[in-house]
């Protein structure tokens, strides 16, 4: 049962301006050391691990070992969407420039948890509606049967329709740059693997940012409509 006490405690542990660095730093949805962390956050590891345990006891971070290494990771989707929309109320709230990341590179595309954000995720979402592939609504989302045909072509593999199991299989997500949604669920995150796969995006070490290849620009201009600067 969710109770106030247990509210404020999440709150409290994800106050903290180190812990609040470190689970940022995660939202690219790959695992780290407590040292990588603790190189994020600014404090030594053996502040990092205080930190991770309490974060990984209250149910925000998975722990996973291989061999000697701990590797941390946010602990879902609904872990990474409560750190996006604190991201965006926290922008939304500051005076002065706009909201969203300053980095260029990070408002035009950026993996948020699992899938594409930025631009390219907006465009994304908006070019597939537009065709009819996808119904979105405010909190919700669907594949139309021409939307599953022609993804499935393009070679981006999704359940048949009535048949999905575990994280939705489409859902819009407000962009925290854009202010607009780009697509969460099983399809964001096949789309972003997609998008991997055929080397139209390329990770940037270190950073959320994803990298548009001349590739990516026009596989994504012929294969979805998105025409990007």
């Amino acid at each position: 049962m969710v109770t106030t006490a247990t509210i404020a405690q999440l709150g409290a542990l994800i106050g903290d301006p180190a812990r609040a660095a470190m689970m940022q730093a995660l939202m690219d949805g790959r695992a780290l050391t407590a040292g990588e962390l603790a190189g994020v956050a600014g404090i030594t590891p053996q502040t990092a691990s205080g930190h991770l345990a309490q974060l990984t006891q209250a149910g925000l971070l998975a722990v996973a070992r291989q061999g000697r290494h701990r590797y941390h990771r946010l602990a879902g989707p609904a872990v990474a969407r409560l750190i996006e929309g604190l991201m965006q109320v926290a922008g939304e709230a500051a005076p002065g420039p706009p909201t969203g990341p300053r980095d260029a590179r990070l408002r035009l595309a950026r993996t948020c948890y699992d899938h594409i954000a930025g631009r390219l995720g907006v465009a994304l979402a908006e070019a597939l509606a537009a065709a009819g592939w996808i119904e979105i609504a405010e909190e919700a989302g669907l594949v139309t049967p021409t939307g599953l045909a022609r993804l499935t072509a393009l070679g981006v593999a999704l359940p048949a329709p009535g048949r999905a199991r575990g994280a939705p299989l489409c859902r819009p997500c407000l962009d925290w740059s854009e202010r607009r949604p780009h697509l969460a669920g099983r399809l964001g995150a096949a789309l972003c693997a997609h998008g991997l796969d055929q080397g139209w995006i390329r990770r940037e070490a270190g950073s959320r940012a994803l990298l548009i290849t001349p590739e990516g620009r026009r596989g994504y201009r012929e294969a979805f409509g998105v025409a990007l600067p």
